[in-house]
């Protein structure tokens, strides 16, 4: 699940990690209210929004009176914001966060991620702050310092100074770096984090360390655990099938093409051995709202799940639902034959493949 910048900067707080002074707000005079609470400007004031390159889209911009504050805010609010990450179709702006601007003199890049080829949390840091990480991994991975932290251990005091001198940080700032990224590890475990990413983490001319910008991503197989945060999700920035697909306990995810897919895995397994054909009606309601969709492939292989079930909750549902696309199904597993025969003699026009490449050759010749 992913929150905005502001709620990410709020829970970094709890967990005494730094950030700037500064306050969300829905309204240009909201912004300019927001401004007056802070010290004298300049200011800054940034779209919240589920993407980064806001800075190169005019979702990023200074201020340096309360008045100019709400000036700006009245621009960005309400703008359709396109970056690299939104896609062509962008993202409407409703909230901004103003904070006072920062006298900037070094910026670095701080994350944690899970690393699941270790079975560990892995903490990198680079001196290559404001640049996307992956950018800076293919052009100089020579600059990104990695820590992997031994979940039964935690986070060890050698690791985080490792961190720190790692990225060429002067011995004055080694006790606030590890502090830093100490409780930035803390908050990752306490909260069920899948990401935590500061981009930039800066130091001010006064030698101050502070998190520029927050991106947090949680868990969402942990938020049974934290429901005070499931609160946090706002259903505005997710893909609108996604969050449709979420409310019938299904797995969908929108991606680019014109072919949709209905796969089983344990999500949908579990779902379709209780033979819900409203789960699968969904499931075929949700994937024909794209419009891109010429054609739906069923790929499913039946161990724990029966194919005759299968093929019967298929039937059933393609008979509630007004399917307009060409269905191509292949069956594999635990009663295959009986889960064809049902398909072929259903009367409805189900295309049935024998296996994975003639699924395949069926679906292309479709859509082409």
């Amino acid at each position: 699940m992913k929150i905005h910048e502001y709620q990410g900067k709020e829970l970094l707080q709890k967990f005494q990690v730094p950030v700037p002074a500064g306050g969300v707000a829905a309204t240009p005079e909201e912004a300019r209210q927001v401004a007056e609470t802070l010290e004298a400007g300049p200011f800054v004031v940034k779209a919240q929004i589920h993407a980064g390159g806001r800075g190169k889209g005019g979702g990023i911009q200074t201020a340096a009176t309360p008045e100019e504050v709400e000036d700006v805010a009245s621009r960005i609010l309400g703008m359709t914001l396109i970056t690299p990450q939104t896609g062509p179709e962008g993202r409407y702006v409703k909230t901004v966060l103003v904070e006072q601007a920062q006298d900037i003199a070094q910026e670095l890049y701080l994350g944690i991620v899970v690393d699941r080829s270790l079975a560990r949390p892995v903490i990198m840091m680079s001196a290559a702050g404001g640049m996307e990480i992956e950018e800076v991994a293919a052009r100089t991975p020579e600059l990104i310092v990695k820590e992997a932290v031994d979940p039964l251990l935690g986070l060890m005091p050698y690791q985080a100074r490792n961190l720190a001198f790692g990225v060429g940080l002067p011995p004055e700032l080694l006790r606030p770096a590890t502090g830093f990224i100490t409780n930035l590890y803390r908050m990752f475990v306490a909260l069920d984090c899948s990401l935590a990413e500061i981009n930039p983490l800066v130091v001010t001319k006064d030698g101050h360390m502070l998190a520029l910008d927050a991106k947090i991503n949680l868990d969402d197989n942990a938020l049974f655990r934290h429901h005070d945060l499931a609160a946090l999700e706002d259903p505005d920035e997710m893909d609108p099938l996604e969050n449709e697909a979420r409310k019938h306990h299904l797995n969908y995810i929108r991606l680019t093409g014109n072919i949709g897919a209905m796969v089983n895995g344990a999500g949908l397994a579990m779902a379709t051995m209780d033979a819900t054909p409203e789960m699968i009606a969904n499931g075929f309601r949700i994937i024909l709202s794209d419009p891109r969709v010429k054609v739906v492939l069923i790929n499913i292989f039946g161990g724990l799940l029966r194919c005759d079930r299968l093929a019967a909750g298929v039937i059933q549902a393609a008979r509630e639902v007004d399917v307009r696309a060409p269905i191509i199904i292949r069956l594999e597993g635990t009663n295959v034959e009986e889960g064809r025969q049902l398909l072929n003699e259903s009367g409805l026009t189900f295309t049935v493949a024998e296996d994975m490449q003639d699924a395949a050759r069926k679906v292309a010749a479709l859509v082409q």
